[in-house]
């Protein structure tokens, strides 16, 4: 049995260019609107798949880094990791080339070097990068927050 399985729908109306998206979670959680606009030129308020993967990365290597430091003894005060994702065409094709990861991280008696350490343990376990890795570069930055 798996640990979860979770939803997402969409419903397009019209054609890539001129045409739109409503995006809902099957959990409620959110439902947003989505365009190739919003993918391609200014978002105005609207998502994208890329925004989308983003989100996912940072919030699930947020989960893994607090687990590692957790699982030191040096649980984090305040984790921020921010995820930017970025398309780009590649052999005449839009494709998903990149996620850079930026964690700062304020741990209690934790410096930079054993930071690196943790992040490294929670690139390798995250699932979000295990299921991108291979396919699009992932870099993670990190860095110490001291408050």
């Amino acid at each position: 049995m798996p640990i979860a399985l979770r939803r997402a729908e969409v419903v397009w109306d019209g054609t890539l260019a001129g045409g739109a998206g409503a995006l809902s979670s099957g959990s409620g959680a959110f439902a947003l609107p989505v365009t190739w606009a919003s993918r391609t030129e200014q978002p105005d308020g609207k998502t994208s798949p890329e925004e989308l993967i983003a989100a996912a990365h940072a919030s699930c290597f947020a989960m893994a880094l607090a687990l590692v430091l957790g699982e030191n003894h040096t649980p984090p005060e305040r984790l921020t990791v921010s995820a930017a994702c970025t398309l780009d065409e590649v052999d005449g094709a839009p494709r998903i080339t990149t996620v850079e990861l930026t964690v700062r991280a304020r741990v209690p008696s934790v410096d930079k070097e054993e930071l690196g350490r943790g992040v490294a343990k929670a690139a390798d376990l995250c699932p979000v990068s295990n299921a991108l890795r291979g396919n699009v570069e992932i870099t993670v930055h990190d860095e110490v927050d001291d408050g």
